[in-house]
């Protein structure tokens, strides 16, 4: 591996999302407030997480540790993963369903990509910053360095979820450990660190719980954030009065989280097509 490898966007993104996850959880584990008022003993010595450990408590500790660990592993997987690229040389299976696909009525042609040359299958999109065709393209994510597509959008939920509940945590854990008293330069001395670790996670918290909720709905709906922002420039979107992809809550989530029912997204169109023709000359 070249050295200038090391410095790549990547790299550098992934090395500061694991610097600042592990620093925020050694500020929490080991900060001391310090003394607030020197004329009265300290009502919170240690911080809680200290304290637990010190008390013998150690499965709370612990678990706050397995949670961090576990949204940093997941972080990585979502990153480093293939998100759905759509091979330039179709694999045998793919080429199977290629044939299936040309089967079924397609009153939208598939469009061959005028950046890497291949046939853009449905929902997929070429993604500037991979240089790739990305199946089932939602976004790409600067923060995971990564696009989010077709193979790792469920595991950036869970991502997102497991996110929400250590920044949640941490934020209590923040909040209990600070106590405000005067002189305020003593109490910045003190607690200054933990103060911005508060502020730090007052804003993850908010963020990731932003993207959370949108993405669920996204999800309950079967669309895509690339389809639900730019539906009026998608051929097969601007056809349609309403999603076609969508076909209810519980068969949205599981084919999103589980894969079911399984087929190809030119087969649910040309399926959701046939079922608005259908409901048009009942109407009539």
């Amino acid at each position: 591996m070249a050295p200038w490898a090391l410095l790549s966007p990547g790299v550098l993104v992934r090395t500061g999302h694991t610097v600042l996850t592990w620093g925020i959880t050694l500020v929490l584990f080991l900060h001391d407030t310090g003394e607030p008022d020197p004329a009265r003993p300290r009502t919170h010595p240690i911080p809680p997480l200290r304290q637990w450990e010190e008390q013998g408590e150690l499965l709370l500790p612990l678990t706050f540790l397995l949670l961090v660990l576990g949204s940093l592993l997941l972080y990585l997987a979502v990153s480093l993963m293939d998100p759905g690229y759509v091979n330039v040389q179709p694999q045998p299976q793919e080429e199977a369903k290629e044939e299936q696909t040309a089967m079924v009525p397609q009153a939208v042609p598939l469009r061959r990509c005028r950046y890497c040359l291949v046939l853009q299958p449905l929902r997929a999109r070429h993604c500037r910053e991979c240089r790739r065709c990305v199946r089932r393209y939602d976004h790409h994510c600067p923060w995971m360095e990564n696009c989010v597509g077709e193979r790792n959008h469920p595991l950036f939920v869970a991502y997102l979820a497991l996110q929400l509940v250590v920044l949640l945590w941490g934020l209590y854990l923040a909040w209990s450990g600070l106590h405000f008293f005067r002189p305020w330069g003593l109490w910045l001395r003190s607690s200054g660190l933990l103060c911005a670790t508060f502020l730090l996670l007052s804003l993850f918290s908010l963020v990731a719980g932003l993207l959370l909720a949108s993405h669920l709905y996204l999800v309950a709906s079967n669309t895509t954030t690339w389809e639900f922002i730019s539906s009026h420039r998608i051929a097969y979107l601007r056809q349609r009065p309403s999603n076609p992809f969508d076909r209810g809550l519980t068969r949205n989530l599981a084919h999103f989280f589980c894969g079911w029912p399984s087929g190809s997204w030119e087969t649910l169109w040309a399926e959701g097509e046939e079922e608005g023709e259908e409901g048009s000359s009942q109407a009539v």
